[in-house]
Formats: C-alpha cells, structure tokens, sequence
C-alpha cells in the first residue's frame, strides 16, 4: 500500500516541533521516543505499519486548538486518532505526522433526559456512553462490534452503525451537534441538542468525513428510553443463498426487527470453539431480534417464523429467557475475536441492497473458490452493510497481496449490484485506490473542493480516501 514519501524538512525539525508542542500541553500529554510511537503505528487494519514523528493526547478543546495551531504554523500533517480499532487504515501514520489522539478526552459534560441528549467528551467509548445513563432507562442507539473498545470521535468519523442500525439508523442518525476544531486552531460549533438545525447541514457533511475536515472534541447525541423488552430468535439453514432471501422476503414484508445479523459455516464453528453458544452447526445462520411490548413482540415473531418456515430452515430457536438472548448474541459479539484465533484475515466492509444478498453471497462463494482463500461471511444483514472475513497467512510470501486483490473484488461486485464502498469502516487506505470505481472525476472532484474549505493546505490525514495520484498536487501546495 503505497504511502506519500515523508517531507525530510519536517522530520528535520522534529525537536523543534516537539519543543512547541511541550509549550502548551501537560508534560505526560507528548510522546516523542520512538521505542513509545511505536504504539501508534497502526489501527486495527495492522498489515502497514509506520511510526509517527510524534504523538500528543490533549484533555481538552482548547489543547486540541493549541496543537492544531502549531501543526499549522510548522505545516506538519495532522492524524487524528480515536482508540485505534479503524479496520480501514483510517489512523496509519506517517513518519513526517504528528498523532492526535483524543482518549484521554473522555468524560460526560451534560445530560437531558427532558430533551433526549447527551453531551460528551469525543473520546469516550461508544459502551460507556450507555453505560453513563442505562441505571435511569435510557441507552444510546449505535453498537458497533468494537463497541467496547471505540470512540465516539472514530464512530463520527466513520459513520459507524452497529446490529441495530436497521431500526435506530448509524451515527448520523443520532449525532445531534460537534465541537470541531478545524485545522488552523479555530473552534466552531456545529448543530446542537435538537433534531435538525437551520442552515446549510454541516453536521453530515462531518459525520463520516474520516477526519480530513477537522478534529470532533466534543459530541452532543441523541439518546433513548428503553424498550419494554426485546427477543432475539435464532434460524439455520443449510444455504447461504436462502439466508439471503429469507433476509430480503422479511425486509418486503415491511417488519422492521431491530437487527438482522448474518453469520455462515466458516463464522459458526469458530464461534462454537471460540465462545460456546449452543449454535447449529448448518451452512448460515440469522439472528433476528425484535423489540416493543409483549403481544408487539409476539406479533412480529409470529410474523417472521412464518416467512422463515418457507424456507424450510434447519432450526428455528427463540428465546425463552434473558439467558439465552444472550447466548444467541453471545456467538455473534465474539465472532471477529473468535475468527482470530484460526487465521489471519482481512474484514471487509461494502454495502449493498438487501434484494441483492442471495447473489452477493454466491458470487462470493465462487470468487472464494477461484482464489484459493476462504472467507467467512458475518454481517448486518437487515441494511445490507456486508463484513466478509478474507482467510490468509500473513507468514506465507504473496497471500496478503492476493487477499488485497480478492477483497477489491468483492467490493467491486458490491458497486456493481448497486451498493457502495464502505457501510461503516470508513474508507482510509485500504478502499482508497477503489474510490474511482465508485465515482468517476465530477464527483471526486466536488469531495476535494468540500475538503479545500475546510482545510486548504491539506494537512488534516492527507494520505487518506482519496487516490494518492488525484490529490498529489494539492497535498504538495
């Protein structure tokens, strides 16, 4: 994965920016030792490596505006960082960058129940955002897999969603304002705690931006009550292609479950040896979870196993208790852990319309077969957003390329059904060179110029989205 060449100037005067930065953040906040910026040579996407020129961890807005001042003043690249879980690449560093990581900025600053929001720090993690109102009855929708782990400064950036975006929508959907500090050190306020601002919608523009237009410190999000209750059901088939459809006749019949998750063969059985959830061993599998009051819940059950009994599946399992809901997702939240402990793999991320699932799934199966690598298939089925897991061996020469290859191939067929590039991983580096597939020149150019506004000497993670051979002469002025 080609990166751009470091500008030897910069990395020339690294003491000298290192000394700057000293000058408006705490002592323990600048992390200049190589053996030390070695942690932050990566995200989660570890196939490329590079350690940054610097790293510094502010607390507050006003220390992410100093930092941003100086990085502008000196010209040095700035990589925003949340908690480092970007499959796509969307954190690498290069050695000529400083690293700006928000994870000490942490904390809750405001919470209404009256008007459904709260306020936070970007750096809090997405769990313990509902962990800081769940004891009141209340939650914050967005579940991304890593939600243990991530940030709400990465979910904006990425647009992450979660298995139960189909019903509650991504983080767009339920990011109400930011505190942006844009690249030269100015702090601006965008949207607010309300359902939809006035003006030009800046708040979307920001939202899955990847951190190319400035940097999220502080985030205000939509939060809601409760459901009454919810029940997850379990349904084995013996076909992937007929998961697939069962998936698109639930979608028609206009049910609209809370999350619709997908996992195949390869997924189950390292989930079973992995966390021990009591799932079938069948070709594919669906979770299916639905929400609201007792006789709602029974309705859209009742509802669902009828159209999944016409597709003969191999077991239909429904929760009797909350021991056993979790047991169903039990398998699911341990599945990209569980992958890992069999092989190395690369988790892709594209999008495509549900209708589309049944032949996404046996052209993948066929692609796998023509390749030599296997894949393993678990996703958000109910919006289509797809994560095959690409099998490789990072130890044997050539298989990292031709999983690369593969898995361009696979979001190449996403485009073509009709679908897109990213869900929620975000495009980064690893989707980057594929932009064109997507877009042709009109419409990348219309993106660059969104990013000239913002931040015109392109210093806000410059290597990142686009094609390195389209934005070279603007990240060279």
């Amino acid at each position: 994965m080609d990166m751009p060449i470091p500008n030897a100037a910069i990395v020339a005067c690294k003491s000298a920016i290192v000394a700057r930065l000293r000058s408006v953040l705490p002592a323990d906040a600048v992390i200049s030792d190589p053996a030390e910026t070695r942690a932050y040579e990566c995200d989660a996407l570890t196939a490329y490596r590079c350690a940054p020129l610097v790293v510094v961890l502010p607390r507050t807005t006003a220390e992410v505006a100093a930092v941003l001042g100086i990085c502008h003043e000196e010209q040095v690249p700035v990589v925003p960082r949340g908690s480092g879980t970007s499959l796509a690449g969307g954190a690498l560093p290069t050695a000529d960058c400083v690293i700006l990581g928000v994870s000490r900025m942490n904390a809750v600053l405001e919470t209404d129940y009256d008007n459904r929001f709260i306020r936070v720090q970007s750096g809090r993690t997405n769990l313990s955002v509902t962990g800081a109102i769940e004891a009141d009855g209340w939650f914050y929708a967005p579940d991304p897999s890593s939600q243990l782990a991530c940030a709400i400064a990465g979910n904006i950036a990425m647009n992450s969603g979660g298995a139960h975006c189909l019903k509650y929508g991504v983080t767009t959907n339920n990011l109400l304002g930011v505190t942006l500090v844009q690249m030269d050190g100015t702090v601006v306020e965008v949207g607010g705690p309300w359902l939809d601002s006035g003006g030009i919608d800046l708040l979307g523009v920001i939202c899955g931006s990847e951190g190319q237009l400035g940097v999220v410190t502080e985030a205000t999000l939509r939060i809601l009550p409760k459901p009454e209750g919810a029940r997850p059901v379990l349904v084995g088939f013996n076909s992937n292609e007929v998961a697939g459809t069962c998936v698109s006749d639930i979608i028609k019949a206009g049910i609209l479950p809370v999350a619709i998750e997908f996992m195949d063969r390869p997924c189950i059985r390292a989930t079973e040896a992995f966390a021990k959830a009591g799932y079938p061993d069948c070709e594919a599998l669906l979770i299916i979870e639905v929400e609201g009051s007792p006789s709602e819940i029974a309705e859209q059950l009742s509802r669902i196993k009828a159209i999944a009994m016409t597709h003969n599946p191999v077991e239909f399992r429904e929760a009797a208790d909350e021991d056993q809901a979790k047991r169903i997702w039990l398998g699911r939240k341990s599945s990209f852990g569980a992958m890992g402990q069999i092989n190395d793999y690369m988790c892709l991320d594209g999008t495509i319309p549900v209708s589309a699932l049944p032949y996404v799934l046996r052209r993948i199966g066929e692609m796998s077969a023509a390749c030599g690598l296997d894949v393993g298939n678990v996703f958000h089925a109910g919006d289509g957003n797809m994560h095959p897991l690409i099998l490789f061996d990072a130890n044997k020469p050539g298989d990292l390329e031709r999983c690369e290859a593969f898995g361009a191939d696979i979001l190449k067929l996403c485009v073509e059904v009709g679908g897109c590039l990213t869900g929620e991983h975000g495009v980064g580096i690893e989707k980057r060179d594929l932009m064109a597939v997507q877009f042709n020149p009109v419409d990348l150019e219309a993106q660059l110029r969104v990013k000239d506004v913002f931040d015109p000497a392109w210093l806000l993670n410059p290597a990142k989205v686009f094609p390195l051979d389209v934005t070279a002469g603007r990240r060279a002025g």
